[in-house]
């Protein structure tokens, strides 16, 4: 399965010690430079920082049609416009991405998208985690990632729990 994949489903599950979750349900997970750069050139590593370098499981590939990553930079920032286009160039079957905006522009574009609670409630489905509840909790409380009332509880009741 070819999978692009944005910066914030990297640091999220990075930070929650469950980036291995990509690399089960996915196999190769595969980033724009931009992405890379936005977890690599920085003075303060970033959860995600070193795996990016080191695993062999991800894969940085440039974009190739610059005018398509300038048009979708009107709407969001570099690491999006390249995940999004390079989700174009490569036929993605997935594009792993969280902000509202991006998720908006993959959606126009008939990509299927999948953000970081997606990826919990699948690897609840596959049974490679045991729940839910606990690393969305994670999520919240050591990556800083904002989850809704109404969303917890429904990310809950799909999971099942």
């Amino acid at each position: 399965m070819r999978v692009v994949c944005n910066t914030s489903p990297i640091t999220n599950l990075a930070a929650i010690d469950r980036l291995d979750l990509l690399h089960q349900l996915f196999g190769e997970i595969v980033i724009p430079q931009a992405v890379y750069n936005e977890l690599t050139v920085l003075p303060n590593p970033v959860p995600g920082t070193v795996e990016v370098q080191t695993l062999s499981w991800f894969r940085v590939q440039q974009v190739g049609d610059r005018s398509q990553v300038a048009e979708f930079r009107r709407k969001v920032d570099f690491g999006e416009a390249e995940a999004l286009a390079l989700a174009l160039e490569v036929s993605a079957e997935r594009v792993l991405i969280d902000d509202a905006a991006g998720r908006a522009i993959a959606l126009e574009l008939g990509l299927t998208i999948t953000g970081v609670l997606g990826v919990l409630l699948m690897a609840k489905q596959r049974q490679l985690i045991a729940d839910v509840r606990s690393l969305m909790d994670s999520l919240m409380t050591q990556a800083g990632f904002w989850i809704g009332d109404e969303l917890y509880q429904r990310v809950l009741q799909q999971a099942g729990e």
